[in-house]
């Protein structure tokens, strides 16, 4: 019988806890510690370029328990690429998810889905920011990148 997430090796096992589940994309990711909205949660380090996967933020793979965050259209963090760091959107007690808007780092999305967050402002599909009003993306904190696009039109 195989153990999910048994070959796992935390990055940052102070301040995160993979939460696995059975199931695709199941999996989740939880602060061990309370974080403040604003605070820098984790910088994001082990990070390799290459083509673009269900766990790249756009700019790159990421090697480290972030690729557990998931999708919220509500967010409970921010992915900041000039900054390379991950911020807490929000007041995230401990045991509270980390997720973030996956349109605020990804144009277009490799692997679209139907968003099932349960938040109020949930978008149904999610593919990225291209496909996105600005008006929706107005609501968010979005990457330069992705301003960039959107301007460039």
């Amino acid at each position: 019988m195989t153990i999910i997430g048994q070959d796992y090796k935390p990055s940052h096992p102070e301040l995160f806890k993979v939460n696995f589940q059975s199931g695709d994309y199941a999996s989740g990711l939880f602060a061990k510690k309370d974080f403040k909205a604003g605070d820098v949660i984790a910088k994001i380090e082990g990070s390799t370029t290459g083509p673009k996967r269900y766990t790249s933020v756009q700019i790159s793979k990421l090697n480290s328990d972030l690729v557990y965050m998931n999708h919220s259209c509500s967010p409970t963090a921010i992915i900041d690429i000039e900054e390379m760091v991950v911020r807490a959107n929000v007041d995230i007690p401990k045991h509270g998810e980390l997720t973030y808007f996956y349109p605020s780092t990804e144009w277009d999305m490799a692997q679209p889905f139907e968003c099932k967050c349960g938040s109020t402002k949930c978008l149904g599909p999610v593919t990225g920011a291209s496909k996105l009003s600005a008006k929706i993306l107005g609501q968010y904190q979005l990457n330069k990148h992705i301003l960039d696009l959107r301007a460039s039109g």
